[in-house]
C-alpha cells in the first residue's frame, strides 16, 4: 500500500521502505490501467527518514530491560513475542483518537508506558488519529461512535497534540536517573499519510492481505456482531486502518513496537500481521497494558461530574489532584506502581508504612495525588492544586487572597451578591441565602457542632455578621459547611 506518493507524468509511484535494504519495494500504479505490481527498488533511491541512533542505557540500569520494568509494575497484559525482551533501540508508539478536545484518565497509562520507554533510552512516538478518528474505534463500544465533523476533529487533534507534547516533553529522563537514556518524543498525525490514499488503493494493497475470518474473530468485532445495533462496514475496517498505521511507521520510521490497552490487542495484531504478510518482515512487536480499573473491576476514570480530563482547561489541577487523593486504600499501592515513577522499593516501603500503628490516613494517597498531578500538570499545576487544597481546608492557617479564592470558584459552588446585600448580613442568613444550607435551623445546628466556617475560620457565635474586614480584598467570601460543602461568594 502507498506510503509516500510521488507525482510522475505517466503514473503514480508509491514507495514502501523496508528496514532491510534487500526488502525495499516500489509499488507502482499505472494511471491508465490501474494495474499494480511489486518490483525491486534500489536502497539508495529509497532511503527512509529515520531518527538519530539511540544511545545505550547507562551501565547502572543496563541490566534492566524496559519490559522487565513494566512487568514488575503490572503494566504488561500481553506481548506478541517473547523476543521483545531481548530487543534494544526500540521505537514504541501509542495511538490516541481525537474523540474529544482532551485525553482522559483512560489514556493516562499509555502516556506513562511511553514515558517508561523514553526513560529507558528508547524513542517514544505518540500518534494522533486524525484519520482513524473519522471512523471511530469499535473496541469496547456497544454502539457506533457519533460522527465528528472535520472542523471539530482538526480542533481536537491540535488540542491533543499540544497536551501530549507538554506532558511528555516536561517529564525529563533526568528525573529518573541522570544520564540514563535521553528525551526522545515524536508526535505524528495519521491523517498526514491517509489523506492521499484512495479506496481502490486501500482495497487492492491492504484489503487483499486481510482474511475476513481472522477479522471477525477479533473480540471487538465478535461483541458488536452479537449486539442489537450490529457493526457497520466502516467500523469493521478500523482494525486494518490501525494495522496499516503500524506498517507505515515500521517502514518509514523504524517504529517496531505498538502499545495499547488490553482492548487494543486485535488492532495491534492486525498491524503485526500486515507487516509480516505485506513486507514479509519480522521484528514488529505488540504490547498491551491492563485497563485502568478499580479493585472491584469497575472503571477508574469517572467522577460525579463525568470523565477525568487531562487538559487543565476542562478539569482543574485541583479537582484532578482531589480525585487521586480520594483513592481507597485497597487501590492506592497498585496505582502508585502503574501511574507513577517512584521506585518499587519506595512503593513497598509506603505499603509497609500503611500497616504500622500510628499511620496517618491518606498519607500515601497524598503522595499518589502529588506524583500523578506533577506528571500531567507539571510543578506549576501541582502548586495550584496544593494551594487550592489548602485554601479550601477548614481551619487552615494559610492567609487567603481573592486570586486564590477566584481560582477555586470553578471547582466549588459559587454565587454573586451585591456588596450592600452582604455587608452586615448575619452569617446564618447568608448561609441560607447562598444555598449553602437549606434552613436557618440547619445552620444553627451545624454552628453548635463547630462545623461552620467563614474564610476557613470556625464561627461559634450565632450573632456573627459580615463586616467589611471579612470580605477578602473587598471581592470574595468563602463559606464552609463541614469539610466538603463550600460556597464561594463573589461580591459586586
Amino acid at each position: 500500500m502507498a506510503a509516500v506518493a510521488m507525482a510522475m507524468a505517466a503514473s503514480r509511484t508509491l514507495f514502501l521502505f523496508h528496514p532491510s535494504p534487500s526488502r525495499t519495494f516500489l509499488l507502482s500504479t499505472s494511471t491508465s490501467s490501474k494495474t499494480f505490481f511489486l518490483s525491486r527498488a534500489s536502497s539508495a533511491s529509497t532511503a527512509s527518514p529515520s531518527l538519530e541512533p539511540t544511545p545505550p542505557p547507562s551501565p547502572s540500569l543496563k541490566s534492566k530491560h524496559v519490559l522487565e520494568i513494566l512487568q514488575e509494575r503490572g503494566l504488561v497484559e500481553s506481548i506478541t513475542s517473547e523476543n521483545l525482551k531481548s530487543c534494544t533501540n526500540l521505537k514504541a508508539y501509542c495511538g490516541f483518537d481525537p474523540t474529544a478536545e482532551s485525553l482522559h484518565l483512560g489514556n493516562l497509562i499509555g502516556l506513562v508506558v511511553l514515558s517508561w520507554f523514553k526513560r529507558c533510552g528508547h524513542v517514544a512516538v505518540a500518534l494522533v488519529g486524525g484519520a482513524t478518528g473519522r471512523v471511530g474505534d469499535p473496541s469496547g463500544k456497544s454502539a457506533e461512535r457519533p460522527e465528528l465533523d472535520a472542523e471539530t476533529l482538526e480542533k481536537n487533534c491540535a488540542s491533543i497534540n499540544t497536551l501530549v507534547k507538554s506532558i511528555l516533553a516536561r517529564n525529563k529522563v533526568q528525573s529518573v536517573e541522570p544520564g540514563f537514556g535521553r528525551d526522545s518524543v515524536l508526535i505524528l498525525d495519521n491523517y498526514d499519510w491517509w489523506k492521499n490514499v484512495t479506496l481502490l488503493d486501500f482495497l487492492r494493497d491492504v484489503g487483499r492481505f486481510a482474511r475476513v475470518g481472522t477479522m471477525m474473530a477479533k473480540e471487538s468485532v465478535k461483541k458488536r456482531l452479537t449486539s442489537e445495533d450490529g457493526m457497520s462496514y466502516t467500523e469493521f475496517t478500523y482494525q486494518l486502518l490501525q494495522g496499516y498505521d503500524f506498517l507505515y511507521l515500521f517502514q518509514n520510521m523504524g517504529v517496531n513496537v505498538q502499545i495499547g490497552g488490553s482492548d487494543q490487542w486485535g488492532n495491534i495484531t492486525a498491524g503485526t500481521e500486515l507487516i509480516r504478510k505485506i513486507l514479509q518482515a519480522e521484528g514488529a512487536y505488540g504490547l498491551t497494558f491492563p485497563l485502568l480499573l478499580k479493585s472491584d473491576g469497575t472503571k477508574f476514570g469517572k467522577s460525579e461530574g463525568g470523565a477525568i480530563w487531562l487538559n487543565p482547561s476542562m478539569l482543574s489541577p485541583y479537582k484532578f489532584y482531589q480525585y487521586f487523593f480520594s483513592v481507597p486504600d485497597v487501590d492506592v499501592i497498585r496505582f502508585l506502581k502503574i501511574l507513577t515513577f517512584l521506585s518499587i522499593e519506595e512503593i513497598d516501603a509506603l505499603e509497609q508504612d500503611m500497616k504500622k500503628p500510628g499511620y496517618i490516613p491518606n498519607t500515601v494517597q497524598k503522595i499518589l495525588a502529588e506524583e500523578v498531578t506533577r506528571f500531567v500538570h507539571g510543578e506549576e499545576g501541582l502548586m495550584e492544586a496544593l494551594n487550592a487544597t489548602e485554601a479550601l481546608r477548614p481551619g487552615a492557617e494559610t492567609e487567603l487572597d481573592a486570586k486564590t479564592i477566584e481560582g477555586i470558584a470553578k471547582d466549588v459552588p459559587s454565587c454573586t451578591l451585591a456588596y450592600d446585600k452582604v455587608l452586615n448580613c448575619t452569617l446564618i442568613d447568608l448561609a441560607v441565602l447562598t444555598g449553602l444550607m437549606a434552613s436557618k435551623s440547619a445552620v444553627r445546628r451545624l454552628l453548635k457542632q463547630g462545623g461552620l466556617y467563614l474564610n476557613n475560620v470556625r464561627i461559634d457565635a450565632e450573632e456573627k455578621t459580615i463586616e467589611a474586614s471579612d470580605i477578602i480584598d473587598g471581592k470574595v467570601l468563602l463559606l464552609s459547611a463541614g469539610k466538603k460543602n463550600k460556597m464561594v461568594i463573589r461580591i459586586e
